[in-house]
């Protein structure tokens, strides 16, 4: 009679054994095949990102001897005025703080100078940011209508070198 049992056969077990080694060599070698595509792929990924921070790296080097020297070159350039060429005065955006929405929600109130941005308290400027739009209140004006009057007066070097201490138109 037949049994469907296939342990019940004394070489079924050593068949199965054999079976779940071959299988597991398979894998091994079709998961090897396949993945070496990818280890390959991400080996040049590697290779790439490491050739772009050895560059970073001494980009900065660069920029650190450039700052911690004083080499004529650029001492010639710091020298040369910071003034910006064809400033119109409703280019509000030079005020640091200031960007293309804020400089629009300032025309919108009749602020188009900065004669007229200077004119104007941190408080009314505050006001007009927070009525327009209540996420322009984390902005802080309090620096620019000074930054406004020095451009208004074109006091770019004197503009600059506070601007270069402020951060996102804020005193630290």
């Amino acid at each position: 009679m037949f049994e469907l049992n296939p342990l019940a056969n004394p070489d079924a077990l050593w068949q199965h054994i054999l079976m779940l080694a071959v299988a597991a060599i398979l894998g091994y070698i079709i998961g090897y095949i396949s993945g070496k595509g990818t280890i390959t792929d991400l080996e040049n990924e590697l290779s790439r990102l490491d050739s772009d921070l050895k560059y970073c790296q001494d980009q900065k080097i660069v920029l650190k001897k450039s700052n911690n020297q004083a080499s004529s070159v650029h001492n010639t350039v710091a020298a040369l005025p910071v003034i910006p060429e064809k400033v119109q005065e409703s280019d509000l955006k030079i005020i640091e703080g200031i960007g293309p929405k804020i400089e629009s929600v300032l025309k919108d109130a009749g602020i188009h100078s900065f004669r007229q941005l200077s004119q104007k308290t941190p408080e009314q400027i505050a006001a007009i940011l927070l009525n327009s739009d209540s996420r322009y209140q984390i902005h802080d004006p309090a620096t620019w209508p000074r930054q406004a009057e020095l451009a208004a007066n074109e006091n770019w070097e004197q503009l600059k070198a506070w601007q270069d201490e402020l951060n996102g138109g804020r005193a630290e």
